[in-house]
């Protein structure tokens, strides 16, 4: 009888010392099976790549490319160099664009507002080209700006633009088109969701536009353009796109050519959390949303952002760094920001290793102002790393002469015992 208690109570203490299959790691996620060249998902907060295939090859992205004309004026209205209502009058060239368009007539004049609206929503090649000699005089002097931009903003040197608007070189008005006859445009799926993330950080009022469902460009007009991106959340009572409307998605751009196939970048913002989607070459238009929402609901079914360290907290590693010349040796340090980290479900901040590293003391030299930059803050999960700011969370004067000169002769001997102490 004792020897079955015994085994009984063995056995139940076994059981009790089992791992909780809530501290278990997350499964390993199942690979998604899509139909498309190329595909990439981020977060929009942490840059956090969550998903990619062939995300490093470019392709024809078609209008997806008219991202860059978008980011380049909301740049130019930004620095005041545009306003939305500034009077824009068709040109030549943008009277000659051929597929999506509003049929611009040469001479036309539009305010910067509808025809960016009619960019965004109709993906108007003619409004895109109006624009684009707005601000550069010509179509190919802005193409050179987008390119310029494209090395500014970290894009890859496989990301090339021939033109605003993303059309094939030979679909391009004959007077117009460039003389190097060996290149179109191409983006990678990782540029494209780079460009976005960009458009979105910078440039957040672009989704007031991008997520409108139709937009009459003209009051003579008698039927709206109609936004190519099926799924928008605005079109959940459009019995035509009602199947395709994904919850939060407010953006971004469609593409579709021949060379390209159907291209779209999408967001969506659910909670805290918006994510950033590419498809390049799904080969139906509907298919390019069926594809997307996979994507999107991979992010979203899988992942949570978690705030690791709060804006102004101390770091669990070094609560202070050292001061050259300060009234004090040392000074209290702190996040210059909240840093979050995107999560799969399930794991636990404990995963994420934190990396404080202050800035060497005869590099910080008093005096020393309250949020100055004195180091950073290197978080590592899996495979993805950001940086933030370590600042310092006071002041800190510079100690006088009197003071400084005691502290070197302290500092003289403290060496010189230091040495013959090691004599010994």
């Amino acid at each position: 009888m004792i020897m079955i208690l015994c085994f009984t109570l063995m056995m139940n203490m076994a059981f009790t010392l089992q791992p909780s299959p809530t501290n278990a790691a997350p499964a390993p996620l199942a690979p998604l099976q899509l139909d498309a060249n190329s595909a990439v998902l981020i977060e929009e907060s942490t840059g956090q790549v969550l998903y990619s295939m062939n995300a490093d090859v470019a392709y024809p992205p078609a209008s997806m490319s008219k991202m860059m004309t978008e980011y380049i004026v909301m740049e130019h209205i930004q620095s005041g160099k545009l306003t939305w209502e500034q009077s824009v009058t068709t040109t030549e060239n943008a009277a000659a664009q051929i597929g999506s368009r509003i049929f611009l007539a040469e001479g036309d004049q539009h305010s910067v507002k509808d025809l960016y609206t009619a960019m965004a929503v109709g993906s108007a090649n003619d409004a895109t080209v109006a624009l684009a000699e707005q601000i550069s005089g010509t179509e190919q002097t802005f193409v050179k700006l987008m390119n310029d931009t494209a090395k500014r903003l970290g894009l890859s040197d496989k990301t090339h633009f021939i033109n605003a608007t993303g059309l094939s070189r030979s679909d391009m008005p004959d007077a117009f088109r460039p003389q190097a006859a060996d290149k179109e445009t191409l983006m990678t799926a990782m540029d494209s969701a780079k460009l976005a993330y960009h458009i979105v950080k910078d440039h957040p009022e672009t989704l007031e536009i991008s997520k409108i469902p139709s937009y009459k460009f003209r009051e003579r007009d008698t039927k709206p353009m109609i936004n190519y991106n099926w799924m928008l959340e605005g079109n959940k009572d459009n019995e035509n796109f009602r199947k395709y409307v994904y919850e939060g998605l407010d953006g971004l751009k469609t593409g579709h050519t021949s060379q390209a196939g159907y291209c779209f970048t999408g967001t969506a913002k659910r909670g805290e959390m918006r994510l950033i989607s590419v498809v390049m070459g799904a080969k139906t238009e509907p298919k390019r949303f069926i594809e997307t929402k996979k994507v999107l609901d991979y992010g979203f079914n899988n992942f949570e952002l978690k705030t690791i360290v709060a804006e102004g907290a101390e770091l669990p590693d070094v609560k202070t760094a050292k001061v050259t010349k300060g009234k004090e040796l040392e000074i209290p340090v702190v996040a210059e920001k909240a840093i979050s980290v995107v999560m799969r479900k399930g794991d636990t901040p404990e995963s994420v290793k934190i990396t404080t590293t202050p800035t060497a003391a005869d590099k910080l030299v008093a005096p020393i102002k309250k949020g100055q930059e004195v180091g950073i803050v290197t978080l590592t999960y899996g495979d993805s790393k950001q940086t933030m700011k370590l600042v310092a969370k006071e002041d800190m004067s510079k100690a006088g002469g009197l003071k400084l000169f005691f502290r070197g002769i302290k500092e003289f001997f403290g060496e010189l015992f230091s040495g013959i102490k090691n004599l010994f």
